[in-house]
């Protein structure tokens, strides 16, 4: 054999082995199927050197997807041509490579042509064609036997890639799916969490939920801080849900219960600590493994702030009366209305603690600062009221819904389920703006001069006092306070 042709197949050799040595270093570089059959086309070119070339696939029903081609001299034909053609119906019958002298192929004329399907787990996701090979010196003009083992080699790596690329496109796809379904999922829970719907179109508010849904996940304790009658236990309640975790929230009001009794509230008691006294766990053990909300952790006394402390860095407690360490494993929520910086500065709160619960803070705006929410609120709470009592839904008067809407809520949420609840329970079949003033008392419609809030607060439950005659329950029922509460605030 002449030199030239000697060193002519050693040439073709390396190039074919480059080129497959090239393609498996890109399996996993191709980011579509179109990327791959231009790729594959043109590195079988390089090696063939045919007059003209195809590269088409289908999808599992049999349409086609992609195709690639050159050599064509106008305009290239389409997937769905190259899958009428004789030639891809003679691949599926013989389901082997097919080799033709002399024909027509999607419209071009040939005298030679070399087919090969692309199959794997015999399935075939399409077919690689090459046609008349271009003469170079002194080369045949015809592929050779080892052009079409190339050729049938190149396409079952080319079928391998397809499968995966297509595995990877319906994990994507069905990735994607999920993504959207989970968003839907949690789109409908932040609408509604424990039978109680968060309203949440002022932009304030939505920022809120955003900043909850992110760090819900996390395990990383939540300092929630806000007025009174915000959301902070409902907020609370989403934390804890989008937590995952598998024990329970447990709430406790640190305000509501007093000094000499919160500490076995929290950490338990031992049996005969005191005559009759039974062993009983407190909420950080009915909480392990769960969450644990505690309101108002502004109102600790600096000494159960040091226990609550050390609680949380130990991840253990003891119960009163009791020598034994007990872990639990508790994803902490706090809340407060109270300045803890300033508490910090007079000595009342405990530098330590407030940034061992700060590991995120979420300020929960009042309504006065999201008065976008307070037309589906209402809308809400006497949709609700009304099916708890089983009476007919009354409609709101545009006066009445303007008081309501301009008025400045101290007692925030709370104190508009409690007034539109009122409403709801004194109308017949329409709430007008005489009732609604009657009930929030003379504060005028529009914006009331400017207040403290400490003012404002106070003023609003004298008029409910003044409203339920003094009946402090009462008073503090229509506030959604704590009867307690309403004694510390001088009433």
């Amino acid at each position: 054999m002449p030199q030239s042709k000697v060193d002519l197949s050693a040439q073709r050799r390396v190039l074919q082995l480059e080129t497959f040595y090239v393609l498996l270093v890109a399996l996993h570089g191709h980011h579509s199927e179109e990327e791959l059959i231009e790729d594959l086309l043109q590195r079988v070119c390089s090696v063939l050197d045919p007059a003209a070339a195809a590269v088409v696939t289908r999808d599992a029903n049999g349409r086609a997807r992609s195709a690639a081609s050159v050599g064509w001299p106008g305009p290239a034909p389409d997937a769905d041509a190259f899958l009428e053609d004789a030639v891809w119906q003679e691949l599926l019958t013989q389901g082997r490579p097919l080799e033709r002298h002399g024909g027509s192929f999607a419209g071009r004329p040939f005298q030679h042509l070399l087919s090969v399907p692309l199959e794997y787990r015999s399935i075939f996701q399409g077919y690689l064609t090459v046609l008349d090979k271009e003469r170079r010196d002194e080369e045949e003009a015809e592929f050779s036997e080892e052009d079409s083992r190339f050729l049938t080699a190149i396409a079952a790596l080319a079928g391998v890639m397809l499968d995966g690329l297509r595995q990877m496109e319906t994990l994507v796809t069905e990735s994607e799916r999920l993504a959207e379904e989970n968003k839907v999922l949690r789109g409908r829970f932040v609408d509604e969490v424990d039978g109680q719907k968060i309203v949440a179109q002022a932009p304030e508010m939505r920022r809120v939920l955003k900043r909850v849904e992110r760090v819900g996940p996390r395990g990383v304790s939540v300092l929630l801080r806000g007025d009174s009658g915000t959301g902070k236990e409902l907020v609370a309640k989403l934390l804890h849900f989008l937590s995952g975790r598998s024990g329970p929230l447990i709430a406790l009001n640190c305000a509501a219960i007093p000094e000499s009794l919160l500490e076995s509230e929290l950490f338990g008691i031992e049996g005969g600590v005191a005559t009759g006294v039974r062993a009983r766990a407190g909420q950080f053990e009915l909480a392990s493994g769960g969450t644990l909300f505690l309101d108002e952790i502004g109102d600790l006394d600096v000494g159960m702030q040091v226990k609550l402390l050390r609680a949380l860095q130990e991840r253990e407690i003891t119960r009163v009366g009791g020598r034994q360490s007990i872990p639990v494993d508790v994803r902490l929520v706090a809340a407060t209305h109270r300045d803890l910086e300033a508490a910090i500065e007079d000595g009342s709160f405990r530098e330590d603690l407030y940034y061992r619960l700060k590991g995120v803070e979420i300020r929960i705006p009042p309504l006065s600062e999201r008065r976008q929410d307070i037309p589906p609120l209402v809308s809400h709470f006497a949709e609700k009221f009304c099916r708890r009592e089983g009476i007919p839904l009354p409609s709101f008067s545009r006066e009445a819904l303007d008081l309501l809407f301009n008025y400045d809520y101290p007692g925030n949420v709370r104190e508009l389920q409690n007034l539109v609840e009122a409403a709801v329970s004194l109308s017949d079949v329409r709430v007008d703006g005489e009732l609604i003033q009657s009930i929030i008392g003379t504060v005028a419609p529009s914006r009331p001069e400017a207040l403290d809030l400490q003012t404002v607060e106070q003023r609003h439950i004298q008029r409910v006092l003044a409203m339920c005659k003094g009946n402090k329950s009462a008073a503090a029922r229509i506030l959604g306070l704590d009867r307690r509460t309403l004694q510390r605030k001088g009433f």
